[in-house]
């Protein structure tokens, strides 16, 4: 029983949320939430335009209320609006974006739509991005078109808990384009990511260590600059150069003088 109980709660939030993305297509709808509360039922509605969803004095909002109590019976429906900080990596959106400018100016401008699309998201920050458009674009037979960028994952743990995905479906007179979204967003886990810590007695140590030769090179600088100033001092004062000049003297006088032979004179034997 209490299982049964869950599937058509699920199921008539589904049906919720169904409705309320048609009636507020071509807004910058993005996705809703609903809550529980003591008070009643809380309906978060996420979009890019909030004005256009509350309408001129409140009329859509009133208009929404008591469609949610008449047709899907809630008691106290409380409708709020939530504005998207970054709306480029919301998938809803992007794929309400991409649906509305096929309707708008058709299949021709299929691959410049994609690929400006994709640029955005990944300027936003994302990981990486794909759009997959698939109909008759724009030939006469049906083909799948894929745009991506990034680094995106297809398979495990972060593909199916952390890339968001989602599909549209464009309207034209040549038939219908699917749209498909999937979007890698900046703060997901990597399992290659690796992150060191250092303790911060490890941190003390280092600056003791870095420091103490910056120490010990200031005062060997220091004694070798006073070296060189008495070194300057005693060759620039009066008393260093007389006595230079006395033991320059005293060499000179105690030098032994050369014997020269005067000529014309020999030795008696």
């Amino acid at each position: 029983m209490i299982e049964k109980q869950f599937l058509a709660q699920k199921a008539k939030e589904n049906q919720i949320q169904k409705y309320i993305a048609e009636q507020l297509a071509r807004s910058g709808y993005s996705h809703t939430e609903i809550r529980r509360t003591p008070l009643g039922e809380k309906v978060i509605i996420y979009t890019t335009r909030p004005g256009l969803v509350v309408g001129g004095r409140g009329e859509n909002i009133q208009n929404l209320t008591n469609t949610l109590k008449r047709r899907f019976k809630m008691e106290n429906p409380q409708i709020e609006i939530g504005e998207l900080e970054n709306p480029m990596l919301d998938v809803h959106f992007v794929c309400d974006r991409i649906v509305s400018t096929l309707e708008r100016f058709g299949s021709k401008r299929f691959k410049s739509t994609g690929y400006k699309t994709l640029q955005e998201i990944i300027d936003s920050g994302a990981l990486g991005a794909e759009i997959v458009i698939s109909g008759k674009v724009p030939s006469a037979r049906a083909r799948s078109w894929r745009f991506s960028a990034g680094h995106m994952k297809k398979s495990g743990d972060i593909s199916e808990n952390y890339v968001q995905r989602t599909y549209g479906i464009a309207k034209l007179k040549s038939g219908v384009i699917g749209v498909k979204v999937s979007i890698m967003l900046p703060d997901t886990p990597m399992p290659d990511h690796i992150e060191f810590k250092i303790k911060p007695q490890e941190t003390g140590a280092n600056v003791q260590i870095a420091e103490q030769p910056r120490e010990t090179a200031i005062a060997t600088n220091e004694v070798v600059s006073e070296i060189v100033n008495k070194k300057t001092e005693n060759i620039v004062s009066p008393e260093a150069g007389e006595k230079g000049s006395q033991i320059d003297t005293v060499v000179e006088k105690s030098a032994p003088k050369k014997r020269t032979r005067k000529p014309g004179k020999k030795k008696s034997k």
